[in-house]
């Protein structure tokens, strides 16, 4: 079994700074993918940003320039450091990790989700 938790959400003001925090743990072979996707009320969920094990790096348009992800240094860990956020930021944050559990059997695992909410 794989766990993941998050941490780090919170009400800031326009303009202010998060950041948050995911852990993974249990029976992990590697990760091969961590990431972080939000869901607006009546809004489809939508990748935000992502980080390979190699340290490639995939982000949203939104949020370009503003959000940094990062690995921690297990690799079991994942940082997403929010900047100048604005209103639209207002979400449920969700961490997500692409697990390699057995030689050939991978998983994608997901946590329970932060609340984000920006505003005055």
């Amino acid at each position: 079994q794989v766990q993941l938790v998050e941490s780090g959400g919170g009400l800031v003001q326009p303009g202010g700074s998060l950041r948050l925090s995911c852990a993974a743990s249990g029976s992990i072979f590697s990760i091969n993918v961590m990431g972080w996707y939000r869901q607006a009320p009546g809004k489809q969920r939508e990748l935000v940003a992502s980080i390979t094990s190699g340290g490639s790096t995939i982000y949203a348009d939104s949020v370009k320039g503003r959000f940094a992800i990062s690995r921690g240094n297990t690799k079991n860990t994942v940082y997403l450091q929010m900047d100048s956020l604005k209103p639209e930021d207002t979400a449920v944050y969700y961490c997500t990790a692409r697990v390699q559990v057995r030689p050939v059997s991978t998983y994608d695992y997901w946590g329970q989700g932060t609340q984000v909410t920006v505003s005055s």
